[in-house]
């Protein structure tokens, strides 16, 4: 029989999370997990809804939500029934074997039904990781409420987030941001030139269009015009454009034969190829963070549909001071934001030259990142985020 001190305790963690971006926060925290079990001689079965980073890591899924998502309230209507019927076949395994805690990232409308459900039927801890950004768009507390309501433990990683929540009667750990170590990690501008063999003195431009499938069609367009109007002006400049999903690539082809641009394209390696450039042409969203981390300056746009745009201004009243990460931060307008109808192209492009030619407005940028990296907190966030779960077990 074996010793007692080689039983090793075994627990399960269930994940939820959806789109690029949250099966990527996904692996990088199941690493840590893991990581972070072993030293303690727990042995940890991870099961989830993510996509193939986090099944690369080792999580076993119960099925794969990284192409099911949107921004806005008609882009969202194809995805809601696969959504729904995913849930309802995790939520049977689950019931089947339910885990110690459940971990939810992001992925909001979703994370709520699977909050719930992790909460009042399987009665197990849940712990709510990169929480939906409520206290920057929140026009009730609907929301804020029912995350209140199921969730154990949220951990933020944005100081107001903390505050905001905290305010709502939920428990709250403030552990800081995971993109300050995750792009600490990043070669810099010289090496990253290296590995992608783009010269020193090479004007590098690159664009970030889509990591959702309406954004091909909504936001891509709108890059690659402006980008049009900075070759015109700056006939040396390269653009280089990283997929989110490789299945993207036939369309993107295709939408830069049709612009008459000459990019290249790369799989992956998004990080690398905005931290060889000297602009980044970005739609909003969590990779403005990371730009603005590796130190290189950006221009921001995000357009959805008009009947969208419409219920948001008129029927939701939505009024946002800001919609990117980096000015949500502190509340302030480090970065250019170019929000539906005033995301034109050549008051995009005229923004992206000046930065290009202006030594003095890539400065302000510059100090501008370094109050945002002040308040992301210490390094060390997916650790403190680890061990806050295994805490659980």
């Amino acid at each position: 029989m074996e010793s007692s001190s080689e039983i090793k305790m075994k627990r399960r963690i269930f994940i939820s999370t959806g789109e690029v971006s949250g099966d990527w926060h996904g692996a990088i925290l199941i690493e840590a997990l893991q990581e972070r079990a072993a030293l303690k001689g727990i042995e940890l079965e991870i099961i989830g809804l993510g996509g193939d980073r986090m099944e690369a890591v080792g999580a076993k899924l119960l099925g794969n939500t990284v192409g099911i998502g949107s921004i806005g309230a008609v882009e969202a209507i194809p995805y809601i029934l696969p959504t729904i019927r995913l849930q309802e076949n995790a939520k049977k395994s689950l019931k089947n074997s339910p885990p110690d805690v459940a971990v939810l990232i992001d992925y909001m409308m979703p994370n709520q039904g699977m909050g719930y459900f992790a909460k009042r039927v399987l009665n197990v801890p849940v712990i709510y990781y990169i929480a939906p950004q409520e206290w920057v768009w929140s026009f009730n507390d609907k929301n804020t409420k029912a995350i209140a309501a199921f969730t154990d433990k949220l951990l933020a990683i944005f100081p107001q987030e903390a505050v905001y929540y905290e305010k709502q009667g939920t428990n709250v750990q403030w552990v800081g941001h995971p993109f300050v170590d995750l792009m600490a990690k990043i070669p810099d501008r010289m090496a990253s030139r290296k590995l992608l063999g783009i010269a020193d003195d090479d004007l590098v431009v690159t664009l970030l269009p889509a990591s959702r499938t309406q954004e091909l069609r909504s936001v891509m367009p709108i890059i690659l015009k402006a980008a049009k109007i900075i070759q015109t002006k700056l006939p040396h400049v390269k653009f280089w454009l990283p997929l989110s999903l490789e299945r993207y690539r036939p369309e993107v082809e295709k939408l830069l034969k049709e612009y008459d641009i000459n990019a290249t394209i790369i799989s992956g390696q998004s990080q690398v190829a905005i931290s060889a450039a000297d602009l980044v042409l970005s739609k909003s969203g969590t990779v403005n963070l990371e730009t603005a981390l590796l130190n290189v300056p950006q221009v921001i746009l995000y357009r959805v549909s008009a009947i969208t745009a419409w219920i948001a201004r008129y029927i939701v009243k939505l009024q946002l001071p800001f919609i990117s990460p980096v000015n949500l931060v502190n509340m302030e307008s480090v970065v250019p934001e170019f929000v539906q109808n005033d995301a034109i192209p050549e008051a995009i492009a005229e923004s992206g030259l000046e930065l290009l030619t202006n030594p003095q407005a890539r400065q302000t940028m510059l100090d501008g990142y370094t109050r945002v990296r002040s308040s992301l907190g210490e390094q060390g966030a997916i650790n403190r985020v680890a061990d806050a779960i295994i805490d659980y077990l």
